[in-house]
């Protein structure tokens, strides 16, 4: 995959979530949710979550955990998707053509 496939598969997950979002929660999750609510006291629940999304994304990308799937997955970085280029195209190393190695020194 590509830089190109990422950009592709984000764009097709972010019109797919919509403006809401249906989660159903197990017994702790809810329990820890009612917790932060009641200890931070948000406008509304959804805001805890908003952060918890955040918070998530961050230490993802912190960690390189990101970096390592997108690696895995698309043979790019969270730089290069934010770059829109990979390194190759950032340094140019890939304009330059293959090296022969057996007509390497002939002139």
């Amino acid at each position: 995959m590509s830089l190109d496939d990422l950009t592709d598969d984000v764009t097709d997950s972010y019109a797919g979530i919509g403006d809401e979002l249906t989660v159903s929660l197990d017994r702790e999750t809810r329990n820890e949710l009612a917790l932060l609510e009641t200890a931070l006291e948000p406008e509304a629940t959804d805001e805890l979550v908003r952060r918890a999304i955040h918070m998530l994304f961050q230490s993802t990308v912190d960690t390189g955990k990101l970096d390592f799937q997108l690696r895995s997955d698309y043979d790019v970085t969270y730089d290069e998707y934010l770059s829109g280029m990979t390194f190759e195209e950032m340094t140019g190393a890939d304009q330059y053509p293959t090296m022969d190695d057996e007509r390497r020194y002939q002139f």
